[in-house]
């Protein structure tokens, strides 16, 4: 062996005698996709109808690895976001989808009444049966978790001694079953690159009924996962046994389509946050003005005010955006002011729109959504606008944030969550939020907010060796993460040396 291995060997055997290993807490990540029913194309009107019905359900209700995300993103598509799971003994996969307006994970069971049982999203869909898993166990009505299911449903007990449940849904569909505790799976980040497989109990609906929408087939899914706040949330369940931080994130690709679901936080250094509004159901937000191409529009900041089911909401659920009525028109004659000297406005099924041949990022300014505690959210043209059609060869492009009437809310969807990354630090009790090229790995963390040390992992992880040293993949921010910048070090860069 060559002299100069000799030596790092022996500093290798030196420094490893001197590290103390610390447990923390691991990120979970999930693959995340967007998929759109082949057949079907909406327009704004039928958006805007569909959102509205899911609005009166949110006003209604009071890791690490490369993940590959399937499907596309398409505005104009009949698209739902949607994860995997796996759950039971044996495992079995199933897809949910994501609703950051609800508490619960729950999936159809055996034996349902009205579970449709193919999907136009091309998937296969599958039942969950207790029976058939090893360590599944209904959770009984005098279990302190029936008690904790109350905050996210109309719960009950039926005959067996089973704690049960009816979510009912704004646009008249509903599931009702009961909950059973059983194991959810999952890959954790134990360090910048490694991961591992592990499982958790978790409490999750088995629905045995379902109507409405949920029976039809086009867009017919195993379930749905929601991100609240509420006390048996799967954030909530696996942060209380330790598993992983009390945060979630996620970075939806915009003209591609698909993203990254993360349970914990992305980290990145241009994320600003604003503070979550207190004891709100719902991702409540201080929105206090906007400006178009830097002025600030002469809005009164009560028309922003929090009230009950008034202010502002972040929802990935929502697929457009959504201002307060006395917002909406002073945004839109301030766009129209600035772009009327290079394109041609019109009106187009009740929407502002704009007829030009030239790029709408050299014509149409920028927009800044200013909230509570400084943190600004820049809006490009691309995140306000949708292309409806074409005149000759010039492109109908057309403000695709609706109008609230009559409500005093916000709702910001899709439109303009998309190409950034979205931190939901509920430890933290705050919002975060960067543009970000979705495609590209992210850093997560595998700390609380409330801890003093945090560690970033490349959300894409080369496995093989590199000629260079990738320490970017983990980040210490404090004295005490030097230990570990260490091992990472000897493990990924001094190893391989002495190995060739």
């Amino acid at each position: 062996m060559p002299p100069e291995k000799i030596v790092l060997l022996s500093l290798l055997a030196l420094l490893l005698t001197s590290l103390v290993d610390g447990g923390e807490a691991n990120g979970l990540m999930l693959t995340l996709e967007r998929t759109a029913h082949a057949n079907a194309r909406l327009g704004v009107t039928q958006l805007r109808h569909r959102d509205r019905l899911r609005h009166r359900r949110v006003l209604q209700q009071r890791g690490v690895t490369d993940f590959p995300v399937e499907g596309t993103f398409d505005p104009f598509r009949v698209g739902l976001y949607f994860t995997r799971v796996k759950l039971g003994n044996p495992s079995k996969e199933f897809y949910v989808q994501i609703d950051t307006g609800s508490d619960m994970l729950w999936v159809n069971c055996n034996h349902c009444s009205g579970c449709p049982k193919s999907s136009g999203l091309q998937i296969k869909l599958e039942f969950f049966d207790p029976s058939a898993s090893s360590t599944a166990k209904a959770i009984s009505c005098s279990d302190d978790r029936c008690s904790l299911g109350a905050q996210s449903s109309d719960s009950g007990c039926n005959d067996y001694n089973q704690c049960g449940y009816m979510f009912k849904y704004g646009d008249g569909s509903a599931a009702s079953g009961y909950y059973i505790s059983d194991s959810f799976h999952f890959n954790t980040a134990v360090d910048s690159s490694v991961t591992s497989n592990s499982s958790a109990p978790v409490v999750f609906g088995c629905s045995t009924v379902v109507s409405g929408d949920l029976t039809k087939p086009d867009r017919a899914i195993d379930g749905i996962f929601g991100f609240g706040q509420q006390g048996l949330s799967v954030i909530s369940q696996l942060s209380a046994q330790g598993i992983t931080p009390n945060a979630f994130s996620h970075c939806l690709k915009g003209e591609n389509g698909g993203g990254i679901l993360v349970l914990g936080q992305i980290v990145e250094p241009n994320i600003v946050y604003t503070p979550l509004v207190p004891l709100e159901t719902h991702y409540n937000v201080n929105l206090q003005s906007i400006a178009v191409n830097g002025q600030t529009l002469n809005i009164d900041r009560s028309v922003f005010s929090e009230s009950e089911n008034g202010g502002t909401i972040i929802d990935s659920g929502t697929t457009l955006a959504y201002l307060a009525e006395e917002t909406y028109d002073p945004f839109v004659t301030a766009i129209t002011r600035s772009v009327s000297q290079y394109v041609r406005p019109l009106r187009s099924n009740g929407s502002q729109c704009y007829l030009t041949t030239a790029s709408i990022s050299e014509k149409f300014p920028p927009v800044s959504l200013n909230f509570a505690g400084g943190a600004a959210m820049i809006l490009r043209p691309e995140d306000y606008l949708l292309q409806q059609d074409s005149v000759g060869d010039a492109a109908m492009w057309c403000i695709a944030i609706q109008k609230i009437e009559g409500q005093g809310i916000t709702i910001l969807g899709d439109l303009i969550l998309k190409d950034k990354i979205v931190v939901y630090d509920l430890d933290g009790q705050r919002i975060g939020w960067t543009n970000y090229d979705c495609s590209s790995p992210v850093n997560v963390s595998t700390r609380s907010s409330r801890d003093k040390t945090e560690v970033s992992n490349a959300g894409q992880v080369e496995h093989k060796n590199s000629a260079h040293c990738k320490l970017y993949k983990v980040i210490p921010t404090s004295m005490s993460m030097i230990p570990l910048l260490l091992q990472t070090t000897l493990l990924y860069c001094i190893l391989p040396f002495l190995w060739n």
